[in-house]
C-alpha cells in the first residue's frame, strides 16, 4: 500500500538555508529576512519549519540526561558502528542482524512528518527511512503475533543518563501489529538526507507520526513479535498518565496539562499556540481504532 506524504520538501527549510540560519539571523535583521527563510507552503499552513539545529538540540533522550540539551551534549559517546538488532519472537527468520543486513534491500525514502511531543510542543521533521512493514515481511511474521515490542540500547558506560532511575531501563515500547504494519510507520535512519544524529536515535529508530513522540523509540537493539501486549516504559512508570496507545488526541488531556494546543518550536516566544489535530493530522489511521473508546484506550 503506497503512501502519499502529507507534507513535502516545501514544508522544510531548504538545506542551504538551515545550515546557515544562525548566520542569516546574525547578518540581517527584520521581518523581511525572516520571511525569506520560510517556504511559502509552510506560511500558508501556519507552520514554522524547523532547522537541523532545532531538531538536534531540543529533544528528549533520557539515556543521555533529562535536559533538552543533554542528548546533543552527551550522545557523542554512543558507539553506533558496529550496530546490530536482535529480531525474535513469533517470526520465521529470527536472528541478530547487522545494521547493513537490516537495511539491505529496503527502500529508503524521505518522509516529512509532523512531530508532537506529549509535553505539548511540536516540530516538522524530514526523516529518511523505510516502512516498518518491509522489515516485518523480511523476517516473516507468524500468525500468532499481535504486537511488536521494541527495546533501546542500554549502555551505562556510554549513556550517562541511565545511571539515574528516571525510568526503568532499558527503555521499551510497543505497537499493535496493525499499527506497525501501517505505511505511515517507518524505521528512520536519517534526517535531512544525512545519517541519523546520535542524539536523535542513531543508527535506527522508530517513527510513528500520529502518536506522541515517546512512542518513537530510539537507538533500537531488539525487536520482538509477541502475542500479548508488551510493557512500555512510560506506562510502567505511570499508567494513569501514559497509556499504551498514546495517540495524539486533543480531547484527552494529560492528567496534569491540556493537550488541546501545542507550542511550535522555532516559532518564537511571541507566537500563538497552535491547535493540536486529532492523530496529529493523520486522519488515515482513524480506522485502526474504529469502535474503541479513545478516552479509555489513551
Amino acid at each position: 500500500m503506497g503512501y502519499k506524504p502529507f507534507y513535502t520538501r516545501d514544508d522544510v527549510t531548504p538545506k542551504s538555508l538551515w545550515l546557515n540560519r544562525r548566520q542569516i539571523f546574525a547578518g540581517a535583521a527584520g521581518l523581511a529576512t525572516t520571511s525569506m527563510i520560510r517556504p511559502a507552503l509552510a506560511q500558508d499552513q501556519g507552520l514554522e519549519p524547523n532547522t537541523l539545529e532545532e531538531i538536534t538540540n531540543y529533544n528528549n533522550f533520557y539515556e543521555f540526561g533529562t535536559g533538552k540539551e543533554d542528548p546533543a551534549e552527551h550522545a557523542h559517546m554512543l558507539t553506533t558502528d558496529p550496530w546490530s538488532v536482535e529480531v525474535g519472537g513469533l517470526v520465521d527468520n529470527p536472528g541478530t542482524y547487522s545494521f547493513a543486513d537490516l537495511t539491505d534491500g529496503m527502500t529508503i525514502e524521505e518522509r516529512i512528518y509532523r512531530f508532537r511531543c506529549v509535553e505539548a510542543w511540536s516540530m516538522v521533521i524530514p526523516w529518511n527511512g523505510f516502512e516498518l512493514n518491509q522489515l516485518l515481511e523480511k523476517v516473516g511474521v507468524q500468525s500468532g503475533a499481535k504486537y511488536v515490542a521494541f527495546e533501546t540500547a542500554y549502555r551505562p558506560e556510554e549513556m550517562p543518563g541511565v545511571r539515574f532511575p528516571v525510568v526503568e531501563w532499558p527503555y521499551v515500547e510497543g505497537l499493535r501489529l496493525d499499527e506497525a504494519m501501517h505505511p505511515l510507520t517507518i524505521m528512520a535512519t536519517g534526517i535531512y538526507g544525512e545519517p541519523m544524529p546520535k542524539q536523535n536515535g542513531a543508527p535506527i529508530r522508530l517513527v510513528v507520526p500520529w502518536k506522541y513522540g515517546f512512542k518513537s523509540i530510539k537507538s533500537i537493539v531488539k525487536i520482538t513479535l509477541v502475542e500479548d501486549q508488551p510493557p512500555t516504559t512510560w506506562e510502567k512508570a505511570n499508567a494513569r498518565e501514559y497509556g499504551f496507545y498514546s495517540n495524539v488526541n486533543p480531547t484527552v488531556d494529560h492528567p496534569r496539562w491540556s493537550q488541546a494546543t501545542e507550542r511550535v518550536i522555532g516559532a518564537g516566544i511571541f507566537a500563538s499556540r497552535q491547535e493540536t489535530l486529532m492523530f496529529n493530522g493523520y486522519d488515515e489511521v482513524a480506522g485502526l481504532y474504529e469502535g474503541m473508546d479513545l478516552s479509555k484506550f489513551y
